[in-house]
């Protein structure tokens, strides 16, 4: 086939022992295995643990793909998941699902504990011993990626335990080509997991028995106590890191200990024939009828002629649900809630058990709370969140949301766990709404962004009618989870076709708390947005983030959300609510400023464009204020009634060069078919963010140059320190690009 497929030859002992796990795993009870694993010997187990059809991998290695199926036209087949019933010999069947992983080694490992975290829930007390995690590893990325050992923590932790995983390290002694020594400080690969006191096993990859005997009683060890049991499979690499690769190079002594060393296969094959168990006719037989099926699928597939079964994504807990479509995207389902519900939400909310004493803090709180149900005053961000919550466990859909400090909120906004000042007892008022209703479930994290993000996308995939948020403590540090953002979240449904709701809350603003506290960088997330991947939202009242959030659910569809969540908007007095902005309605793409003309009623002079906390802070001044701020909003911004006149702008909330407008975004925005300028607010800032608020007032939140306009005309638009000769060019330039050459007139 001319094509790598990550042999595991000098390996191959992981196939009988996975066999004996899955058949062990079924008689214990199991009903689900979710496999994660990387390259090396991927398309083995796909093909003879996962029975997965050999017309289908070849068709794969032809590139001859059926849009319809399940698997994606966007990656390598190596990545590639699968998942399928397997039968026992004593009839007994398991649900075995190998899933998708990107080329970042063991990123795939919170994922698989995400997912069966998912399917524990949703089965209920005892859910641990019918999910099995089984977790593949290499030898240098198990010693090598930091991941790992944010796995490793998740497996005790209340929030994110699943009854203990299955490791097998692949020790072939080679991290592609790098040797033992340079990859790691320890005598073992596997020494990582000694912080777990859990017991890891070492086995000589040749001794097929020995490793049996040995993944036996990891499994019984994980089913009886719950905790993790590792392997460590020392085995060789036949060839270089694939097949095309000359391993020579690097390692001519171990290549050529390799090349005089039988493959456990024969070792085997001549014990057996010794014993008399099979005869040699058998064993030809086995090797020919295995053969035949192979070469048989593989001209199939050579010839055109594909035989390949074809299996939807959205089946199991996603049917019913579709792919969405661009038009999706132009307008809102209802998402509004009766009064009679606000009121008994705020009422719940806001009572706690009696002889529970809570803090006095805490108490003035809820009282407020209870207020603002009765419409006596305005609904502040905290409480408005507390009613998406509420609103959708009455409703019997689910809640989950996990993050550094998010059961009080970073910001001490959202208080979803009370604790007693004289025991530690905890309350959850969202727990108790009605009798029956949806779970809600809110955690504090370990100290980690990409374990714990990608265990929250592994329970967004096996739950697509739960709620499932991950709260950045700040939302400058999403950095720390790229990998994750980037190679599942943003990328998973076009390389793999596997759909996710996940909510990502990244808390930011320019508000003088230095560079790594304010910015959650939107700039990046707009430029990751493309084929309908994502949705990214800044939004600036209550009433507009509670529907946002509840149209996660009530779509017959699921999409990744990114949402640029306050820090001052939490406590603004114009950040505020009324109970009628919650039973009317839905999430409105565009927001009037409701101090200014609405559309039909003369329009604007010049609309400017804002998103984020620039709505309250500059209600006064002429505009609107964009919500959306993804590609697919472009649409939005041609909405009835006169355009006005002049040029519609922007007020970006960051510095110049961030943000939404920015060089990727200016050529996608359009207004009634004329350019959206970008009117600076901030001066340029090198990133990450905001420098002190003291030393540098010119880019805090709210500040504005002297002399400006509030208005967002052309006069005075710009930074303190800018003449009007430079300002003008300065806009000319963003507008319009880099000027031509001399002597060639600029086009506008």
């Amino acid at each position: 086939m001319g094509t790598k497929r990550f042999s595991l030859e000098g390996a191959e002992a992981l196939i009988p022992v996975l066999d004996l796990l899955v058949e062990d795993a079924a008689e214990a009870g199991v009903e689900t295995i979710i496999i994660g694993m990387a390259h090396r010997g991927r398309i083995n187990v796909l093909a003879n643990i996962l029975k997965k059809h050999f017309d289908m991998i070849f068709n794969e290695f032809e590139d001859v793909l059926d849009p319809e199926t399940s698997f994606g036209s966007g990656d390598v087949k190596y990545h590639l998941g699968y998942n399928n019933r397997f039968v026992t010999q004593s009839g007994k069947e398991v649900w075995v699902t190998l899933t998708p992983n990107p080329s970042h080694l063991e990123a795939v490992n919170p994922v698989v504990e995400g997912r069966c975290r998912a399917r524990i829930d949703r089965l209920g007390h005892g859910g641990d011993k019918e999910v099995l995690p089984l977790l593949i590893h290499g030898d240098a990325a198990f010693a090598g990626q930091g991941l790992v050992a944010e796995t490793l923590n998740l497996g005790a932790l209340r929030g994110y335990r699943t009854g203990g995983t299955v490791h097998i390290i692949i020790n072939n002694q080679l991290g592609f080509t790098t040797s033992p020594k340079d990859a790691r400080s320890t005598v073992y690969c596997s020494d990582v997991a000694k912080m777990l006191q859990v017991p890891i096993f070492h086995v000589n990859g040749d001794d097929v028995r020995s490793f049996l005997g040995l993944a036996r009683l990891a499994f019984e060890y994980r089913q009886r106590f719950g905790k993790d049991a590792i392997i460590d499979f020392v085995c060789f690499r036949r060839y270089g890191h694939n097949e095309t690769d000359e391993p020579a190079f690097t390692q001519p002594l171990m290549y050529q200990k390799i090349d005089r060393h039988p493959g456990v296969r024969k070792i085997y094959q001549d014990a057996v024939l010794e014993r008399g168990i099979v005869t040699a006719e058998q064993v030809e037989t086995i090797e020919k009828l295995y053969v035949d099926a192979m070469e048989d699928s593989y001209s199939a597939s050579k010839d055109g002629q594909p035989r390949e079964v074809k299996i939807s994504s959205l089946q199991g807990g996603w049917s019913g649900l579709r792919v969405a479509t661009e038009k999706d995207f132009e307008s809102s389902v209802p998402t509004a809630i009766p009064r009679q519900l606000v009121e008994h939400l705020s009422k719940r909310l806001s009572e706690i058990p009696s002889g529970f004493n809570a803090h006095k803090k805490i108490r003035r709180l809820l009282d407020q709370r209870a207020e603002m149900g009765r419409d006596e005053r305005p609904i502040d961000w905290g409480m408005g969140e507390s009613l998406t919550f509420g609103s959708l466990v009455w409703e019997n859909s689910n809640v989950r949301i996990s993050g550094q400090d998010s059961r009080r909120g970073t910001f001490s906004h959202r208080h979803a766990v009370i604790l007693d000042m004289d025991n530690g007892d905890e309350y959850v008022p969202l727990q108790h709404i009605k009798e029956q209703q949806g779970r809600f479930y809110a955690c504090d994290s370990l100290l980690s962004e990409a374990g714990v993000l990608g265990f929250e996308y592994g329970y967004s995939l096996e739950s697509p009618n739960t709620l499932v948020i991950w709260e950045a403590q700040f939302g400058d540090f999403a950095n720390g989870a790229q990998v994750i953002i980037d190679q599942f979240i943003v990328s998973a449904e076009q390389k793999w076709k596997r759909h996710s709701g996940l909510v990502l809350l990244l808390p930011h603003g320019y508000e003088g708390q230095g560079p790594e506290h304010s910015s959650a960088r939107l700039e990046r997330f707009l430029m990751l947005c493309g084929d309908l991947n994502i949705q990214v939202a800044n939004v600036t009242t209550p009433a507009q983030y509670f529907h946002l959030m509840r149209r996660q659910i009530k779509r017959d569809f699921r999409k990744p959300l990114v949402v640029m969540t306050p820090k001052s908007l939490l406590r603004h007095p114009r950040a505020v609510s009324r109970v009628d902005d919650f039973v009317l309605g839905r999430f409105r793409e565009l927001l009037w400023d409701p101090a200014r003309t609405r559309p039909g009623e003369g329009g604007p002079h010049r609309p400017v464009f804002g998103q984020g906390v620039l709505r309250p802070d500059r209600q006064a001044r002429r505009g609107r204020a964009v919500q959306r701020g993804d590609p697919a909003s472009g649409a939005d911004l041609s909405v009835p009634g006169r355009p006005g006149r002049g040029h519609p702008e922007q007020a970006p909330q960051g510095p110049g060069g961030l943000g939404p407008g920015g060089t990727g975004q200016r050529r996608r925005l359009a207004f009634h078919r004329r350019p959206l300028r970008r009117v600076l607010r901030r001066p340029g800032a090198h990133p990450p963010g905001v420098p002190s608020h003291v030393r540098f007032p010119g880019h805090r939140v709210g500040a504005q140059a002297p002399g400006t306009a509030a208005g967002g005309g052309r006069k005075g638009v710009g930074t303190a320190s800018a003449g009007r000769h430079g300002l003008r060019l300065l806009k000319r330039r963003l507008c319009y690009g880099p000027p031509r050459r001399p002597g060639n007139k600029h086009k506008r």
